[in-house]
């Protein structure tokens, strides 16, 4: 996602997105959303999340992707849809927020199938072998 998300805003940054409102909004959610991926990817990679254990973890991160889905929802749409109406066909910056689009696409699609692995988590639903036969399997 991290760097699916940093294509999209890289794509979208290098034509002149400040002309067109719709652009403006797609900028905001991959910058957006990829600061706070790279910011969850920290507090779990030094490991923070287990010296902050008050906080509910696995509620927060489907809250997360939950949101980010739906917010790339709407990015993704936008972006697809001003793509035509914003460049000449075949020209670079046509192009680029074609392939932005795509990678839009792409991003909704890896946060979605996020929320549903956390959602997953936050019930409690796919544990491994060890821990269900801990649980009572050779009692």
């Amino acid at each position: 996602m991290v760097v699916l998300g940093l294509l999209v805003w890289a794509l979208i940054a290098d034509t002149p997105y400040h002309l067109y409102p719709a652009y403006g909004w797609v900028m905001f959610v991959a910058v957006f959303l990829w600061l706070m991926t790279i910011v969850f990817f920290i507090i779990y990679l030094f490991q923070l999340h287990m010296k902050l254990y008050m906080v509910p973890w696995p509620l927060v991160l489907m809250v997360f992707f939950v949101a980010a889905t739906v917010l790339y929802i709407t990015a993704f749409i936008t972006c697809a849809s001003a793509v035509d109406l914003t460049s000449l066909k075949g020209s670079r910056p046509y192009n680029q927020r074609s392939a932005a689009s795509f990678f839009a696409c792409l991003v909704m699609i890896a946060y979605g199938v996020s929320a549903f692995f956390s959602f997953q988590a936050w019930r409690g639903v796919g544990s491994n072998a060890a821990t269900s036969q801990m649980a009572g399997g050779y009692s």
